[in-house]
């Protein structure tokens, strides 16, 4: 089966489906329209499906291939994780899984195109609704060619990605228990239309928030002694933090402390009685992640000790560093040779922003791939994600939905090279 070719048959409702959440995008862990619209369109494919993290999406496609024992693909049986486990399972019994984030960014939109937001002051900006679009895509195709394939397609439409939620919360309600493989896209404006970004091992870095909460003691500014200046320790914190990147960190491990909120006082004449700041760490190793986070919350509390103050230092985990299974990115590159050739494949270099896909990585074996967007003939789609600008070539919704659609087929035929 010729699988883009089956796309391309349905380009026209994947464009009307992209732009209806174009046009309707919703915050992280608020997507009740857009989970709605997901459920209507899984019931005209007859896909049974469920909620889970309240509005995400999970649903299934049963093959009906005649069984047989799929064939060894070369995992090690001895390793305990379940996604290793395959080699001898009846091919009945085999479970992939495909997943797409649904959620969009407090950005407003600032252009002229039919299918801007209508929800002011939100938008799709990181390409959240490509992705949305394409699983439904591969689901058409998937729930319409059954005969193609044995076992189950599991799909995963994620909430929260861009506060890091939505996947861990899957994952305590065992949306991944018992799937062998995990694959999923991300919109690439870095990459031309037609290309695809598959790289080994990491590929994005861990994701922190931090946020400093720091108690003085007002007082009127023409007696200083009497209280403790909170507005000064947080200014001194602020530029001790970026001093523990430049010394105290490896310059080849890298290392992110942005911060991107300070607000303390009250007055032009009171000394500020408390402040907060709050940002964010991008780190690439585990040991790195927790010597960071321990830095700064020990800076933060010495600092403000210092200056008779005291400092709160709390933490949120937004995701994991992303990194790719070895034997599941070189299933990814075969799947993108099969359909757009080997000159389509790209490797990217690591990103130091995050998603949290990774916290399914580290579940089941799985492979992230970044899906080229752009098209110089089309000036939005050269704008990189999370920008008011931004846009998609709308071909790759295409691309988009056949390799999720392949990969899922081949996965489960045990059809991999």
């Amino acid at each position: 089966m010729d699988i883009l070719n089956e796309v391309k048959k349905i380009h026209e409702k994947l464009v009307e489906l992209r732009r209806d959440f174009h046009l309707h995008p919703e915050l992280s862990m608020k997507e009740y329209r857009t989970a709605t619209r997901i459920e209507e369109e899984l019931d005209k494919l007859g896909i049974e499906h469920y909620r889970s993290a309240g509005t995400g999406v999970v649903g299934f496609i049963r093959g009906e291939a005649a069984t047989q024992p799929a064939k060894n693909t070369g995992a090690d049986e001895s390793e305990s994780n379940v996604g290793h486990q395959n080699s001898t399972r009846e091919a009945k019994d085999r479970v992939v899984a495909l997943r797409a984030d649904i959620d969009a960014l407090p950005i407003l939109e600032r252009d002229d195109r039919t299918y801007c937001s209508e929800n002011k002051g939100v938008m799709h900006a990181c390409g959240h609704d490509l992705h949305n679009a394409s699983l439904l895509g591969a689901a058409i195709v998937l729930a319409n060619n059954k005969d193609k394939f044995a076992g189950t397609v599991k799909l995963i439409f994620q909430p929260g990605e861009e506060i890091g939620a939505g996947a861990q919360e899957m994952i305590k309600n065992s949306e991944v228990k018992g799937v062998e493989r995990i694959f999923g896209l991300h919109v690439a404006p870095d990459l031309r239309c037609g290309q695809v970004g598959v790289t080994t091992a990491i590929n994005n870095a861990a994701v922190d928030h931090f946020r400093i909460e720091i108690e003085g003691k007002a007082t009127h500014v023409s007696t200083p002694q009497l209280g403790i200046d909170a507005l000064y320790i947080a200014a001194q914190t602020v530029v001790a933090l970026q001093a523990l990147v430049t010394r105290t960190t490896s310059p080849i491990d890298p290392v992110v402390i942005g911060i991107g909120i300070l607000n303390s006082g009250t007055s032009y004449n009171i000394v500020s009685g408390s402040g907060v700041i709050e940002g964010t760490t991008r780190t690439t190793s585990a040991k790195t992640r927790q010597d960071v986070r321990d830095k700064i919350t020990k800076t933060a509390q010495n600092i403000a000790e210092i200056y008779g103050g005291s400092a709160k230092v709390i933490w949120t985990d937004y995701t994991s560093a992303l990194i790719n299974d070895e034997r599941a990115s070189e299933e990814v590159r075969e799947v993108v040779r099969d359909i757009l050739g080997d000159e389509a494949i790209k490797t990217r270099p690591i990103s130091l922003g995050g998603d949290n896909f990774a916290e399914f990585i580290l579940e089941v074996p799985g492979a992230y791939a970044y899906l080229g967007t752009s098209n110089e003939d089309k000036p939005n789609t050269l704008i990189q994600i999370h920008n008011e600008g931004f846009d998609i070539d709308e071909n790759a919704l295409d691309i988009g939905a056949a390799l999720y659609a392949e990969y899922a087929i081949k996965w489960l035929n045990a059809d991999f090279n």
